[in-house]
């Protein structure tokens, strides 16, 4: 009897070992559910989702493609070579059901913030593969030199902080630093509860209007602003630009450096080669506004549409089995992802596993608890988890490089509302390029317009590795 083949695309990052966690993972799978042959295949990054596309109108798709947490809504636009939508619902295709041969599901265990991010209109359109929020990383030996004796929460705190230490003997020239890069900006607007793009973020409606100047952005524009006029923030001058701040951090030229949650074994190994204390905590907030939400980025598994019911049910078998208590926990130690679902964290803790590794559990604290400091905006109650929203609209990378091309002009002495009330209008005309494409008439090219399968790369997904120069230089490479 012939076996029902599973193709799983996914990109490949090209780090060590990076893809080999991949086919292990299949062929445990294939021993399990021996029915079944996963065909997993590492694609080039850049051109993934133009591979994906290219294959759908040629009728060869994936069974399964892990797509970044920004082609949400290209994803929601391909094709197949007939003009139906290539991916369907992973919650319509489970149909309610506990198990899917014998494998139990784990939607519903699901944490959360990684699961309504990928929700759209109350349905969860995929599953969440790689999750990951923004932390604070701080020098202890650092900090205790200028006497600071706990990390600062709030904004506030992060400029009293940096002053502190600029004060103190033998301190770095700059307290603190962070890539600029989309990410920060997403994390600094969901604190605040502010959005991208109209239709509450592209989730009640299409996406059709950009704004890049809102009073959100334009605070947490001014934040990072004063911090770099005051002599606090380190600018490497490049975006993003991962590796330089990653650097500054080892070598000690700042006390405080903002990255990804992924981040977390990277920085400790830093701290660790280099001879020094590590303290892992929130991303800053308002100390003035009520606390929003909390921005969660990543990768989720997109289920190919139109399968025979064999395909589709070894297909979300895996995508179950992916996300078992076991496979899920293990992800976590080995690349610092927050553990998925609530049996992966439990799991976790039972084994003692964050009482020895205490950094790893801040950021699944961060995204499902509100801080002690925040303020919580009226009628939420104690137990609620902060409010997830992020955004789905076409050509969101190329948003972010023009986020980010603004900012580095403000830090240069551009007036902040001129220079991101500009960027609103390059953004809209990226949006409107996309709409354009998206709703045109069928067939498209697959390709589309450059931006729209354009690819930021997502460098906090730095797989659970040694800290090295090695590795720095694989990250600005790949960083050009």
């Amino acid at each position: 009897m012939s076996k029902v083949v599973i193709d799983v695309w996914v990109p490949d990052l090209t780090f060590p070992g990076w893809m080999d966690r991949w086919f292990q993972l299949g062929k445990d799978f294939e021993r399990a559910y021996p029915q079944y042959e996963v065909r997993v295949q590492g694609k080039d990054f850049w051109t993934f989702p133009q591979e994906v596309s290219r294959a759908a109108a040629a009728g060869t798709p994936p069974t399964l493609a892990e797509l970044y947490f920004y082609m949400g809504q290209v994803a929601r636009d391909l094709r197949h070579a007939d003009g139906r939508p290539l991916f369907t619902s992973v919650e319509q295709a489970v149909d309610g059901r506990s198990e899917i041969n014998g494998e139990p599901v784990v939607l519903g265990d699901l944490m959360k913030p990684f699961r309504e991010y990928y929700t759209v209109g109350g349905d969860l359109m995929s599953m969440p593969s790689v999750c990951t929020t923004s932390l604070l990383y701080a020098n202890t030996d650092l900090l205790d030199k200028a006497g600071v004796t706990e990390l600062p929460e709030t904004w506030t705190e992060v400029a009293a902080v940096c002053e502190q230490i600029a004060r103190a003997k033998g301190a770095p020239k700059n307290a603190i630093t962070w890539s600029n890069h989309g990410t920060f900006y997403q994390q600094a607007l969901a604190t605040q509860g502010g959005l991208l793009v109209n239709n509450d973020n592209g989730r009640s409606g299409r996406a059709t209007e950009a704004e890049l100047a809102s009073k959100e952005m334009l605070a947490w524009a001014e934040i990072w602003r004063e911090l770099h006029r005051d002599g606090h923030y380190l600018h490497t001058g490049g975006i993003p630009d991962w590796a330089q701040t990653l650097r500054a951090f080892a070598e000690q030229d700042v006390a405080i450096r903002i990255s990804s949650s992924n981040d977390v074994n990277y920085m400790v190994q830093a701290a660790k080669d280099n001879g020094f204390g590590i303290e892992v905590g929130l991303f800053p907030f308002s100390d003035q506004l009520p606390y929003v939400g909390n921005a969660i980025a990543g990768t989720s598994m997109w289920l190919t549409s139109g399968l025979d019911e064999a395909t589709q049910d070894g297909a979300l078998t895996f995508l179950q089995y992916m996300h078992n208590s076991r496979n899920a926990a293990d992800r976590h130690k080995a690349n610092s992802f927050a553990p998925v679902t609530h049996a992966s964290f439990d799991l976790l803790e039972r084994e003692g596993w964050f009482e020895q590794h205490p950094y790893h559990r801040v950021a699944s604290d961060h995204v499902t608890r509100f801080p002690a400091k925040a303020v919580r905006p009226a009628g939420v109650p104690a137990d609620a988890v902060p409010a997830q929203q992020g955004a789905v609209f076409g050509d969101f990378a190329g948003n972010q490089d023009v986020m980010t091309r603004a900012m580095g002009d403000v830090l240069r002495g551009a007036d902040p509302i001129t220079r991101f009330t500009q960027a609103t209008e390059e953004a809209q005309a990226l949006l409107d390029t996309y709409n354009a494409y998206a709703l045109g008439d069928w067939p498209r090219d697959p390709d589309g317009p450059n931006s729209s399968h354009k690819v930021e790369y997502f460098t906090t997904l730095m797989a659970g590795r040694d800290y090295s120069a090695a590795d720095l230089e694989n990250v600005v490479k790949l960083n050009r």
